[in-house]
C-alpha cells in the first residue's frame, strides 16, 4: 500500500520471519523517534532527514533513525557523512520495508515512533499535530498523516480503503486536494510514508510483518491494531509531501504483482475471524487467478491446449509471467502456513473487536477495484457464489436475556429487556429471550421466545453481543468460556433486595441466600465486557466491587480513566411521547373509587423492603382532612408465577382491614397490569407515591414506579434517602419525607390533594423532567457500545485465567453422584422463577451445590 524509499529492487527471496522484541532499546517519555529506510536513494534520503531539523519540535525531543538497507552503493558513507547527528544502522541485508522499519523502531528509545518515506518531506506540525492525538485520547495507537504530492495539489493518502480480498487502496490518491480531505476520522490503516505509532502498542503487535517484505505491510499492521482495540487515526494536521518515485507501473511490475497477491491474502488470513475467513478465502483465491490472467490480456481458455480445426495436433501457448502470479502467491501462502497460523491463533485470542466493528473502516469493500471485463465478471460471480455481500452487510447479532416472563404483564427486569430489544432492534438483529417457560410477548422489530439450556448454546454461539440480567452465569457456566461480548445489566443489586426480602429465615439458610446472590453477581462482573448500572450512586457502588474484584486495574484504567469504558449509566427509561388515556381504569369503574375521588397510586409490587405500613396510617390520618382520599395498590400478584407473595404484603393488607380502610380509603388491584394498559391506570390518579425504609437498599435503590409517575405527569410523595428522593426534593417534583414519619407523610399527600397550584406545579415539573429518562436517552450509553462493542481489555489479558475460575473450576468443583440431579433441579427453579424461586425452593443440597460455584 504505501510508496517505498528511494527505487527499491524487490528481492522476495529468503525473507526472515518475525523477531522478538525483547531487545530493543529503553523507551523515553516525551521522545518522537522518527526512522527513515534507505536503499538505493541517498540523496533523497538526506534531503529527507535534512528537512527534518524545520519541525516545530524541541529538537531535544526528537532522535532521528535511518536505515541503510544494503544498498551497495555507497549510500552509507555518504548519508554518514552528510548527517552526523543521525543514527545510522547498516542492515546488512535487504530486509525490505517492513524488515528496515522493524530494525529501525527496534533501536528507537522513542515514545512514539514515525515511519517517513526517504522520499518526503514534514510539514512543520508534521510531529506536534500526531503527539497532541496521542496526549488527547489514549485509545488511539497510530495516527495516519495526511500525504500530499510535492507541489502540495494532488492527494496521496487521506482515507484508507480496503477491498473484501485483502487489497488495500486509495481511493483519493490524485485527487486535487479540497477541505473534504481534512476531517479527522479512524480509518483502518495508515501509509508507511507517513505514520506515527505509540512505541508499546508498535512492539506488541510484533511491528510490521516482515513476511510481507513491502507492500501492505502498512494494512496488515492497522487491520491487527485495530482488531485488538487500539484506534488508527488520520490527522490531517500531520502533514507530509511526497515525490513519488515510480516503484509501480500502473498495474506494476511481475515481482510486484506478486507480491501484493500474496501479501493480501496473508492479512486476510491473519487478521479475519473464522466465519468471514470461511467464506472469503476461497474466492479470493480464485479472484487472485483470474486477476493474474486477465492483466496479461490473454483469455483464460487461451492457456488450454487445444486442437487445431481438422487436425490432431496439440498447440502451445505461451503463459507470461504475470499470469503466474496468482498462482504462485497462493504457492507462497501455503508455504508460509506454519508460520502464519500461530500468528493467526495469537491475533484472535487478543482481539477486541469483530469484523463487524471493522467492515464500516474497509469504507466499500465489495468494488472490484481492477476494471478488467473479464476479472469484473468473475468478481460479480464470485460475490454471488460465497454470499460475500451477505457477509460485509449484515447487522450486528444481539441476544437479549432476562429470567422473567414475558408478555403482557410484566415486572421490571422484563420490561427493561423488552425496551433494550426494541432500541437496539432498530440498528441490530436482536432475539430477545426468556429462560423462563413462558413468552406470550410479540417484538417490535425483534424476535422474541423462550430458550432451554441447548437452544441457549445456539443463541450464544449465533450472537456477537450477549445482554443479560441476574442469574445466567451462574446456571450457565460455560458461557463465561463462550467468545461472546457479553454486557451485564446490574441494574438491580438484587443481593441487597435478599437481606430483606428473606429476614424470616433461619440464620444459615439467610447467609446461604446471601452468599449466592453475591457469587451470582461477582460472577458477571468478573467476565462482563461492559456494565450497566441505574444511578451515579449505584455506578460508585459497583465500582467499590469491582475494585475489590481487582476489575479496576491497570488495563482498564489506561484504556480510559473515568472507567465508563466498564461500567456506564443507564437508569430504566420510558416510552418516548405523553401517555394517552383509552379508558378510565380507575375513577368511576374500580369498586369503591369514584369519579370524585382523590386517588393516590402505588404504582408496582409490595415488597419487603417498601413500607407500605407507614402509608397507611398515613391515610387513615390524612382522610380527615380530605375524605375522598382513595389509595390503590396497583399490583399485588407479581406476573413470574414463581414469586410468592411476599411477607410486606400480608401484613398489608392486614394493616388496612384493622384500620377499617380496606374497600373504603385502601384498595389493592389483585392482578398485575399490562404494560400497555398501565398508562389509564397512572392517568386516573392525582398522586404517585412511594415509602421505603431506611437501610442500605434504599441506599442504591432505581425506584422504576416513580419513573411512571414522571410520564403521567403526577405530582410525587416519596420517603427520601435513595437517588429520586433526590430528584423529587431538587426538581420540585413533589415532596420528599423522612423514613417512617406518618405525620409528614400525611401533610405531604394533604398538601397536594389540597393545593391545585402546588399540584400543577410539580405535575408540569414532572412532565419536564421525564424527558431525561426516555429510554433512546437512558440507554444511550448501551446504544453506543453495541454500535462499537470491545472485549474488556483485562479480561483478553488474563482470558485463560477467568475461563479457568468462572467455568470449568466450577464444573470440576461439583461433586459426584447426583451432582447432575441436583444441577438440574437447580436450574428448573431459575427458569420458572429466578432467584427468588431458588431460595424458596432450595434444599440443602441444592444450595450447597450453587455455592460451591
Amino acid at each position: 500500500m504505501s510508496a517505498r524509499p528511494g527505487t527499491h529492487h524487490t528481492d522476495a527471496a529468503a525473507v526472515p520471519g518475525p523477531r522478538t522484541w525483547d531487545d530493543a532499546a529503553p523507551i523515553r517519555t516525551g521522545l518522537v523517534s522518527v526512522v527513515v529506510v534507505n536503499y538505493k536513494g541517498a540523496d533523497d534520503t538526506i534531503t529527507c532527514l535534512e528537512g527534518l531539523a524545520s519541525l516545530d519540535w524541541p529538537a531535544a525531543d526528537l532522535e532521528l533513525i535511518c536505515i541503510e538497507n544494503e544498498s551497495g552503493d555507497g549510500s552509507a558513507d555518504r548519508i554518514r557523512a552528510a548527517l552526523p547527528g543521525v543514527t545510522l544502522i547498516e542492515s546488512g541485508a535487504n530486509l525490505g520495508f517492513a524488515g528496515g522499519c522493524n530494525l529501525g523502531a527496534r533501536a528507537a528509545h522513542g515514545e512514539f515512533v514515525a515511519f517517513l518515506n526517504n522520499d518526503a518531506r514534514p510539514d512543520a506540525r508534521w510531529v506536534a499535530a500526531a503527539v497532541e492525538v496521542f496526549h488527547a485520547d489514549r485509545e488511539v495507537g497510530a495516527v495516519a498523516s495526511k500525504v500530499l504530492d510535492w507541489d502540495g495539489r494532488l492527494v496521496d493518502f487521506a482515507d484508507a480503503s480496503l477491498t473484501w480480498w485483502g487489497g488495500g487502496y486509495k481511493r483519493e490518491a490524485e485527487h486535487v486536494d479540497d477541505p473534504e480531505y481534512d476531517r479527522p476520522k479512524d480509518v483502518l490503516f495508515g501509509t508507511g510514508a507517513a505514520m506515527f505509532v505509540r512505541a508499546a502498542v508498535y512492539r506488541d503487535l510484533g511491528g510490521f510483518d516482515e513476511r510481507f517484505f513491502m507492500f501492505y505491510e502498512d494494512v496488515d499492521f492497522g487491520w491487527r491494531l485495530n482488531a485488538l482495540g487500539h484506534r488508527f487515526r488520520f490527522v490531517p494536521a500531520s502533514l507530509a509531501y511526497h515525490r513519488h518515485h515510480a516503484t509501480m507501473k500502473k498495474f506494476g511490475s511481475y515481482r510486484e504483482s506478486y507480491l501484493l497477491e500474496r501479501n493480501a491474502m496473508l492479512s486476510m488470513y491473519k487478521n479475519y475471524e473464522d466465519e468471514t475467513l470461511l467464506r472469503t478465502l476461497p474466492a479470493a483465491f480464485a479472484l487472485s487467478v483470474r486477476r493474474s490472467v486477465a492483466r496479461t490480456g490473454l483469455d483464460a481458455r487461451m492457456l488450454d491446449l487445444q486442437v487445431r480445426p481438422g487436425g490432431d495436433e496439440e498447440e502451445d501457448v505461451t503463459v507470461p509471467k504475470m499470469a503466474l502470479t496468482g498462482p504462485l502467491a497462493i504457492d507462497y501462502f501455503v508455504e508460509q502456513l506454519p508460520s502464519l497460523m500461530p500468528d493467526r491463533r495469537d491475533i484472535q485470542a487478543r482481539r477486541r473487536r469483530s469484523d463487524l466493528d471493522l467492515f464500516p473502516l474497509f469504507r466499500q469493500a465489495i468494488e472490484p477495484a481492477y476494471p478488467f471485463p473479464s476479472y469484473l465478471a468473475a468478481h460479480q460471480d464470485l460475490l454471488e457464489a460465497f454470499g460475500i455481500e451477505e457477509v460485509f452487510s449484515r447487522r450486528r447479532r444481539v441476544a437479549v436475556v432476562t429470567g422473567e416472563p414475558l408478555g403482557g404483564k410484566m415486572a421490571g427486569p422484563a420490561i427493561r429487556a423488552f425496551e433494550i430489544s426494541r432500541l437496539l432492534g432498530v440498528e441490530h438483529d436482536v432475539r430477545l429471550v426468556t429462560t423462563a417457560s413462558r413468552c406470550t410477548l410479540d417484538g417490535d422489530g425483534f424476535e422474541t421466545g423462550t430458550v432451554n439450556r441447548q437452544q441457549l448454546h445456539g443463541l450464544v454461539e449465533w450472537a456477537d453481543v450477549l445482554i443479560f440480567q441476574g442469574l445466567l452465569l451462574s446456571f450457565h457456566t460455560w458461557i463465561a468460556d463462550a467468545d461472546v461480548i457479553l454486557v451485564a445489566d446490574v441494574y438491580d443489586p438484587f443481593h441487597l433486595e435478599t437481606l430483606e426480602q428473606e429476614r424470616a429465615r433461619s440464620d444459615e439458610e439467610r447467609m446461604t441466600i446471601s452468599r449466592d446472590t453475591v457469587d451470582a453477581l461477582n460472577r458477571q462482573l468478573a467476565r462482563a465486557d461492559f456494565l450497566l448500572c441505574a444511578s451515579e450512586k449505584q455506578r460508585d457502588f459497583w465500582l467499590g466491587q469491582l475494585a475489590g474484584m481487582g476489575r479496576i486495574n491497570p488495563y482498564t484504567y489506561d484504556e480510559d480513566e473515568s472507567l465508563r469504558g466498564l461500567i456506564d449509566v443507564a437508569p430504566f427509561g420510558l416510552q418516548e411521547g405523553r401517555p394517552v388515556q383509552t379508558r378510565h381504569a380507575l375513577k368511576g369503574t374500580f369498586p369503591g373509587i369514584g369519579t370524585d375521588d382523590k386517588v393516590v397510586i402505588w404504582g408496582g409490587g409490595v415488597y419487603n423492603w417498601f413500607d407500605p405500613l407507614t402509608l397507611i396510617h398515613a391515610i387513615d390520618k390524612a382522610r380527615q382532612k380530605v375524605p375522598e382520599i382513595r389509595l390503590v395498590f396497583l399490583g399485588m400478584k407479581h406476573p413470574n408465577p414463581g414469586v410468592p407473595e411476599m411477607d410486606m404484603a400480608h401484613r398489608t393488607r392486614a394493616l388496612a382491614a384493622d384500620l377499617g380502610l380496606e374497600g373504603t380509603h385502601v384498595f389493592f388491584n389483585e392482578q398485575w397490569v399490562a404494560y400497555d394498559d398501565r398508562q389509564n391506570y397512572l392517568l386516573d390518579a392525582d398522586l404517585g407515591v412511594s415509602c421505603h425504609f431506611d437501610h442500605v437498599e434504599t441506599e442504591f435503590s432505581f425506584r422504576t414506579r416513580i419513573l411512571d409517575y414522571l410520564w403521567a405527569g403526577l405530582p410525587i410523595v416519596c420517603t427520601d434517602g435513595d437517588a429520586f428522593g433526590d430528584l423529587v426534593e431538587r426538581e420540585s417534583l413533589g415532596v420528599a419525607v423522612p423514613p417512617e414519619d406518618v405525620d409528614a407523610l400525611a401533610d405531604a399527600l394533604v398538601l397536594l390533594l389540597t393545593d391545585t397550584g402546588a399540584a400543577a406545579a410539580a405535575s408540569a415539573r414532572a412532565r419536564e423532567i421525564s424527558q431525561q429518562f426516555t429510554w433512546s436517552r437512558s440507554l444511550a450509553p448501551l446504544a453506543a457500545f453495541v454500535r462499537s462493542p470491545r472485549r474488556a481489555p483485562d479480561v483478553v489479558a488474563e482470558r485463560g485465567e477467568l475461563s479457568l475460575r468462572s467455568g470449568r473450576a466450577f464444573r470440576a468443583a461439583l461433586p459426584k453422584g447426583r451432582t447432575r440431579d441436583d444441577m438440574s433441579l437447580a436450574r428448573r427453579y431459575f427458569e420458572e422463577g429466578g432467584v427468588t424461586e431458588v431460595a424458596r425452593r432450595a434444599s440443602g443440597r441444592v444450595i450447597r451445590i450453587i455455592r460451591r460455584g
